[in-house]
Formats: structure tokens, sequence, C-alpha cells
């Protein structure tokens, strides 16, 4: 039982505090100018790619302890830039990333091991809704202060709803998606 009347007491609280505050600071948040997400698919056999403009997150990594290893990443879907405006509005729209219903797609490590000369990273990813198992490579390196992880998960634009009506039809639009992701955050000293 913890004694708050005293002044041991009252300093015992205050150093848990002090240590709980520092533990859950120790994400990075991510630099959101110099990270990147982009989302590439097939129409009639064509690569078609856009890119996410507003990504938040955070990510502790150190590979001496991967088991307290962590990432967290939001994406606004209707950031989504096709390099036109009417695709634009079209793909964040009801039968794409219906972004008004569902405006953010998310990242949440579960796992980081080490593989080869880089990461194997697993966790879950949601979009529209639907939450899906994920695993997929990742490279790691220092730039000056930074971190930077380099990867590319593999999706089904069908397994979450995307591209739906007239649009399901996977001759037309491939149902592969391929996304890469250039995460930038500050190394944690």
């Amino acid at each position: 039982m913890l004694n708050l009347n005293g002044s041991k007491g009252a300093l015992t609280v205050l150093s848990l505090v002090a240590v709980l505050a520092t533990t859950s600071a120790s994400a990075a948040p991510i630099d959101s100018a110099k990270s990147t997400v982009s989302a590439t698919g097939k129409q009639l056999g064509v690569p078609v790619t856009g890119q996410f403009k507003k990504i938040t997150g955070d990510v502790t990594f150190n590979p001496a302890q991967l088991a307290q290893s962590t990432a967290k990443v939001e994406i606004d879907v209707a950031s989504y830039d096709m390099g036109m405006a009417d695709y634009n509005k079209n793909v964040t729209g009801p039968e794409w990333f219906d972004a008004a219903k569902f405006p953010k797609a998310s990242f949440v490590s579960t796992g980081i091991k080490a593989a080869g000369a880089g990461f194997t990273v697993t966790g879950k990813f949601t979009l529209k809704g639907r939450v899906q198992n994920v695993s997929f490579p990742v490279s790691v390196k220092t730039e000056g202060a930074n971190q930077v992880f380099d990867g590319v998960l593999q999706v089904k634009r069908t397994a979450f709803g995307v591209g739906s009506g007239d649009w399901a039809d996977t001759s037309v639009v491939a149902d592969d998606v391929t996304i890469k992701f250039h995460i930038v955050a500050p190394a944690k000293k």
C-alpha cells in the first residue's frame, strides 16, 4: 500500500509519474513532410498510382529491443492524390475509399522481428472499416538524426470493399494493390 501522507510517499508517486511520462513519450512522431505513402493498382493492365498527402503517427524502434518497438500510422484517405481533381473526387467517394464515412486508414504494429538484412513487421491494417492482419518486410536506415523505414505491403482491394458497384469487377481494375511507404521519424536516443 502506498502512503501518500508523508513526503517520502509523495516523492514515490512523483517518481512513478515521471517514469510513466518518460516511457509514454518515447515514441517519435512521424515527420509528415518527409514521409510518403502511395498506392498502385492496375486498370485494364495499366499501373495507376496515387499518393496520400496527409500521414500522421509515431514510431518507437530499437533493433536491440524489438519487443518494445512499435509503429502506428494514420492516413487521411481524402488526401489521396492521383494528379487529377476528377479522379481524386471519384476515388474518395462511396464506391472507393468513402472518405466521408471512413476518413482514416491505419496500421498498428503487433510485432517486429529481424529478417535477413531488414525486419518483418506484423500488425493490423484498417481501411474502410475493415481490419486485416498483415505482414511485410521493412528496411531501416539512419539519415542524420532520423530513422527511415521503407517497405511494401500487398493487399487485395476487394477485401476492404474498395471499388464496389461497377468497379468490383477485377478484370477492369485489378484486385492487387501495392502500398509503398517511406516513413521518416526522429531517432530516439
